[in-house]
């Protein structure tokens, strides 16, 4: 998609409101030896306050590469190589290390996939939370910090108790409204939740779901929810985003993403949820992904699209408002 275009659809899709997030034609590369692959290409979003954003795609098309773009958390050797991510119009792709820092918990905040992994194991709950208070906002009186971190537990639905725990001591479940709650803590404008709920089982995934939307509700942040669960980014989001090797195919309103999806692989994508209320068959998007560091001239589905047309190996589609609020690449509809 041209800047041109990616502006276009960053403005529209905001209905005349400023943005929290301004995503412009990020792309993030990791090198090896036999050349770059391309991770995230080109990609334009915006988020409005207040608004949850859906990322959603199959396991490596570039969903939490792009969050880790956002949030300059890409590690060597991937690296940014275009692009801005403007935050309440600051570029973060610009900052300094030092600005940077200052940045992340206050006004960005990660929700990371694992948080077993995420948590300290030599740390109690309270002490993790109290780091990354008294970090960015120095030295408070004991009674008052505690009473905070208190109240964020509770706002995540943890008795008080959990911070005076350590995280083996916790279920897959607490642990991760923990790191919900140690997101909060700043009460950040931006909160990305990579996969929150992947590692959960569907009980315990409802319970975390519900918290996501309680914080939303009761501090009216705006949400990245990246995720592979077509059911869940229903009931939790307000736009969809659908990746496919790195690029964005179609961005439209949840509503209209499940009545009506109009890429192909959206089409796919929907086909494959099982249904409650009727046997059929379980739809699989046939052939195998374009090598990511020489992808193809024209459509990127092109190897895998059921309609495919000659234009589609030739041309690549441009982002295009087909209708309110709905942008699709493809070319079916030119």
């Amino acid at each position: 998609m041209t800047d041109q275009l990616a502006a276009t659809a960053t403005t529209l899709s905001t209905n005349g409101q400023t943005p929290v997030l301004e995503v412009k034609n990020l792309r993030v590369h990791y090198a090896t030896p036999l050349g770059d692959v391309i991770a995230v290409n080109g990609v334009s979003f915006n988020l409005k306050k207040g608004e949850t954003l859906g990322l959603v795609g199959e396991s490596g098309c570039g969903k939490t590469t792009t969050a880790m773009g956002i949030l300059r958390l890409v590690q060597p050797p991937g690296r940014i190589v275009g692009g801005q991510v403007l935050l309440n119009g600051v570029d973060v792709v610009a900052l300094k290390d030092a600005e940077l820092r200052d940045l992340r918990w206050r006004q960005a905040a990660l929700i990371p996939q694992g948080a077993m992994n995420s948590l300290n194991p030599v740390m109690k709950i309270y002490d993790q939370i109290a780091d990354g208070i008294t970090t960015h906002e120095g030295r408070q009186p004991r009674r008052v910090l505690r009473e905070r971190i208190l109240g964020l537990l509770n706002m995540v639905g943890l008795p008080g108790r959990t911070a005076d725990l350590f995280p083996h001591e916790l279920s897959g479940g607490m642990k991760q409204r923990v790191c919900i709650a140690m997101a909060i803590a700043l009460n950040p404008p931006l909160i990305v939740a990579d996969e929150p709920t992947s590692a959960l089982d569907v009980v315990v995934q409802r319970v975390v779901a519900q918290t996501l939307l309680d914080v939303k509700a009761k501090l009216g942040v705006s949400m990245i929810l990246i995720g592979h669960d077509m059911g869940l980014q229903a009931q939790l989001v307000d736009r969809i985003a659908v990746m496919y090797a790195g690029n964005i195919v179609e961005i439209a309103p949840v509503k209209n993403i499940f009545e009506e999806p109009m890429h192909p692989y959206t089409q796919l994508l929907i086909a494959s949820i099982p249904s409650i209320k009727e046997k059929k068959p379980l739809r699989v998007t046939e052939g195998l992904t374009h090598d990511l560091r020489n992808p193809p001239p024209g459509c990127i589905f092109q190897f895998r699209c059921p309609k495919v047309m000659e234009d589609c190996l030739h041309y690549v589609p441009p982002l295009r408002e087909l209708k309110p609020e709905h942008f699709v690449a493809c070319h079916l509809y030119e």
